[in-house]
């Protein structure tokens, strides 16, 4: 008996079924990444405009607009009893962005207050929040207290360098976290040239941040003793001799 030949039906039948058979779905593109559509400093707006002491208010023997900068310089000849401010009287601001850059000399030492009040009992005086900055000095190579939070005239330090410091109601401070090696911190500051501060406060959290790095963190959940509203200032402290340069002084209100 003759066996018909099977391979004409089988072809035949695989063809059927490939017509049958849906193609394939096209491959989804993938979107390109997001472009930041926020440029970093949107938002911000100068308060300091490099030429004057419009709505800065300071002892003019201590304070001076040169070569574009905001410069606070203590010389020989008139060293100071008490730490001096000048004062922004442009308002004060409670949640809120600050970013400013700073030059300081060796044995420097000042800082940034923000939140804080006048004191009556001598002119140009602060108490409150600081951004500490200091600068080498002949016997410590490198900045001790860059970056910390200090409460000027207050409870003094609230985050060392490279600490996430809550403070709670009874006065008390827990180191809760870390920023990271104070000495390893204090490598990304540039002695004897411009760095960038960027301050942020909001409700009961300040961060501190120094040239791109976070520097400290301050939750102050004490009702009675933290301020969330107050004047912005930067200081020359008592001391040697020193010079401290401010520039880009800009604020975002939250």
């Amino acid at each position: 008996m003759r066996i018909p030949c099977l391979v004409p039906l089988a072809l035949a039948l695989a063809a059927t079924l490939l017509a049958q058979t849906p193609a394939p779905a096209p491959k989804a593109a993938v979107p390109p990444p997001a472009t930041p559509t926020t440029a970093p400093d949107a938002g911000f707006e100068s308060i300091f405009d490099g030429k004057t002491l419009a709505n800065w208010d300071g002892d003019p023997v201590y304070w001076r607009v040169e070569d574009g900068n905001l410069v606070g310089e203590i010389k020989p000849e008139n060293t100071i009893q008490r730490n001096t401010f000048i004062i922004w009287r442009g308002g004060s601001p409670a949640d809120f962005e600050l970013k400013l850059e700073y030059r300081i000399s060796a044995q420097g030492n000042s800082g940034v207050n923000y939140r804080s009040v006048e004191l009556t009992d001598a002119k140009w005086s602060l108490a409150g929040y600081q951004a500490d900055i200091d600068g080498p000095t002949k016997n410590r190579p490198g900045t001790r207290h860059t970056g910390q939070n200090y409460e000027e005239r207050g409870r003094t330090f609230l985050a060392r360098r490279g600490q996430v410091v809550r403070a709670d109601p009874d006065r008390k401070f827990a180191v809760i976290g870390s920023t990271g090696d104070t000495n390893a911190l204090a490598g990304h500051i540039k002695e004897g040239d411009w760095n960038e501060f960027h301050l942020i406060a909001r409700g009961s959290v300040m961060t501190h941040l120094l040239n791109g790095q976070t520097m400290s963190v301050v939750i102050d959940d004490d009702a009675k003793a933290r301020r969330l509203d107050g004047l912005i200032g930067v200081q020359v402290h008592t001391g040697p001799p020193m010079k401290v340069e401010f520039r880009n002084i800009r604020l975002k209100k939250l």
